[in-house]
């Protein structure tokens, strides 16, 4: 049986050029670091590089987004249209100027 697809956690998505084993199906190059909200997989990206920054917080390099429940890496956008679609997230939840287009952790859990 297979189960229906649904956001897992938030996660980061480091795309340093390199190939590594064990990364979330859709990724072929760098690595995804999964944390409860996107400040952990930060801190963990900082501890396991010893510093490297890769272009900053927002950079060209990493890409903010949240693993489902079928091992895909999902950016910010992909996961709200998951979570709208699995009801993990009600249009009803949004207050008038609340950005509906991209998942944040906190609307999640």
């Amino acid at each position: 049986m297979i189960s229906r697809e649904y956001v897992l956690c938030a996660a980061i998505w480091v795309n340093d050029g390199n190939v590594y084993e064990n990364q979330p199906k859709n990724i072929d190059k760098g690595f995804v670091v999964s944390g409860r909200r996107h400040h952990n997989c930060f801190a963990t990206i900082f501890i396991l590089t010893g510093g490297v920054k890769y272009h900053g917080k927002h950079g060209k390099n990493m890409t903010q987004g949240f693993l489902s429940s079928h091992d895909r890496f999902l950016n910010r956008e992909e996961a709200m249209e998951l979570a709208l679609l699995t009801k993990q997230v009600l249009p009803s939840d949004f207050k008038e100027g609340m950005d509906a287009k991209s998942l944040i952790s906190e609307r999640l859990y």
